[in-house]
C-alpha cells in the first residue's frame, strides 16, 4: 500500500488491532443470527508526509450507510461546542445576511441550525440519509452526497461558492484526503475561510486514545500533516486553536495559498510541540503497541475481578470507541451485560462484534449496577452529571484509558 496523500511506500506499522466490524454497524436482534462482516483494523504511518492511515479494506460506502446511527445532537457538550463556534465564526468573520456557509459532513443539523438561526444562508452536505433527514427536518438544505473536487467545482459553477466551509470531524473520515482537499478549494470564495476539526495525533499518542481508531477513521493528523496536505490542493493553514474535545483537537483555519491573511503564532506553537513528542520520528511510532496492549490487559484484568467477586458492571455510551476497546478486549456479554445510551437510534440494537445489547439510559436505575464503565471518556465529566443518582446505592464510574481509573 501507498501513503494516501504522497504516494510513498508504507513500511511501518504504528498499531495493529487484529480485526473488527465496522464500529458503527450496529445489529438488530435479527442480524445477529447472520454473518458479521470484520475488516482489518491497522494503521501506518508514512515516513516522508508522516501521515497514519488505516490499510485500504473498508470502503466509505459500506461505513457510512443510510441507517448510519451516529447524531451528533446526542450529546449536549457537542451541542453547546457547536453554538459557541458559531457565535465565534459569525463574530471573526463578519458573517450576515449575505454571506454563505457550507458544513461538510452537516449530520443532523446540530451546527447549521445554529447557523439558520442566525439568519444566514447555508448549505449541508451530508451522505448518510439518517441524519440528512433529521437535519432537513430543521428547514436546513441538505446535499446528500459524498464531498469531493468534482462536488466543489459544481457547487462554484452554480455559484454557491462559500465564505466559511465547516467540517468538523471529517477531514480524519475521507479515503481520498487529497481530492476532498481539492474540493474545499474550489468551493471556497476568494478571501474565504475553512475551519477543519479533528482529533490531534500528538493527543492520541500521548494519552494512548487507541480507542479513536476505528474504520471510520482513515486518518490520523498533525498539523504538520495537515498543512501539507491543503498546501497541495493551494490552501494554506494561516491559525491553528487547541481544544479540549475528543480528547485533545486540533482547529485549523485555512484560505486560498495567495490570501493576504498572515500566519498566526499559533502555528509556529503547535509545530514545536509536534517536534518536541517526536511525531517526525518513528521511535514514538513503535512504541505505542506496548503502551495500547497493557490499557486492553489492565480493563479485562478490571471486568474478570468485578466478575469474581460478584459485582455488576453496566457500560454507558454505544459510543465507536467503545467498540474498539471492547472488541480488541475481547469482551463479550458475560462480562459486560449492557450499555445504556441516549440515542434512540441505538437502543434495541446490539453493538458490532461484541454483541452486548444497547438500552436506553433508564435501565441504569432498573438494574443498579455497581460500577458503569464510561465508554465515550471525551464526554465523562457530562456522563457522571447524567448519571449522578448511581451513587445513591452505591455505585462507582470507570474509565479504562489511557489507565483504569475508578471515580
Amino acid at each position: 500500500m501507498n501513503c494516501r496523500h504522497c504516494a510513498e511506500p508504507l513500511q511501518h506499522t504504528f498499531l495493529d488491532l487484529g480485526f473488527a466490524p465496522p464500529s458503527n454497524a450496529y445489529l438488530s436482534e435479527a442480524e445477529l443470527s447472520a454473518p458479521e462482516t470484520y475488516f482489518p483494523l491497522k494503521l501506518k504511518v508514512c515516513g516522508h508526509c508522516w501521515l497514519v492511515q488505516t490499510e485500504d479494506y473498508a470502503k466509505a460506502d459500506l461505513l457510512f450507510s443510510k441507517d448510519y446511527a451516529y447524531f451528533s445532537s446526542t450529546s449536549s457538550s457537542w451541542l453547546a461546542h457547536a453554538a459557541r463556534y458559531v457565535d465565534e465564526m459569525v463574530g471573526r468573520l463578519g458573517l450576515g445576511a449575505d454571506s454563505f456557509v457550507i458544513e461538510v459532513a452537516a449530520n443532523d443539523g446540530y451546527l447549521l441550525k445554529n447557523v439558520l438561526a442566525a439568519g444566514i444562508p447555508c448549505l449541508g452536505i451530508e451522505p448518510t440519509a439518517s441524519t440528512a433527514a433529521a437535519a432537513e427536518r430543521l428547514g436546513i438544505p441538505v446535499l446528500r452526497e459524498f464531498f469531493g473536487e468534482g462536488l466543489g467545482r459544481r457547487l462554484a459553477r452554480e455559484g454557491k461558492q462559500a465564505d466559511l466551509i465547516v467540517g468538523n470531524n471529517v477531514f480524519a473520515h475521507i479515503p481520498d484526503i487529497n481530492d476532498f482537499s481539492r474540493g474545499l478549494k474550489a468551493a471556497l470564495k476568494r478571501g474565504g475561510s475553512i475551519t477543519l476539526e479533528f482529533p490531534h495525533l500528538m493527543r492520541l499518542i500521548e494519552h494512548v486514545q487507541f480507542d479513536t481508531v476505528y474504520h471510520e477513521h482513515f486518518s490520523y493528523l498533525s498539523l504538520h500533516t495537515v498543512s501539507r496536505i491543503l498546501a497541495a490542493a493551494g490552501l494554506r493553514v494561516f491559525d491553528v486553536e487547541e481544544l479540549p474535545t475528543h480528547g485533545g483537537s486540533l482547529r485549523v483555519f485555512a484560505c486560498h495559498a495567495d490570501d493576504e491573511r498572515v500566519d498566526a503564532p499559533s502555528i509556529a506553537e503547535v509545530s514545536a510541540a509536534e517536534d518536541a513528542a517526536g511525531l517526525r520520528g518513528l521511535t514514538v511510532y513503535s512504541a505505542f503497541q506496548r503502551r495500547v496492549d497493557e490499557v486492553k490487559d489492565g480493563l479485562l484484568t478490571f471486568l474478570l475481578e468485578q466478575k469474581r467477586a460478584g459485582r455488576k458492571v453496566a457500560a454507558y455510551g454505544a459510543a465507536a470507541k467503545g467498540n474498539t476497546l471492547l472488541n480488541y478486549a475481547g469482551v463479550k456479554p458475560d462480562l459486560l451485560p449492557f450499555v445504556c445510551d441516549a440515542a434512540p437510534s441505538k437502543q434495541g440494537k446490539y453493538l458490532p462484534g461484541s454483541h452486548v445489547p444497547v438500552f436506553a439510559p433508564a435501565r441504569m436505575a432498573q438494574e443498579k449496577p455497581d460500577i458503569v464503565l464510561i465508554l465515550p471518556w471525551n464526554i465523562a465529566a457530562e456522563v457522571m452529571q447524567q448519571l449522578h443518582y448511581i451513587r445513591e446505592w452505591g455505585g462507582r464510574f470507570a474509565t479504562a484509558a489511557p489507565a483504569l481509573e475508578i471515580r
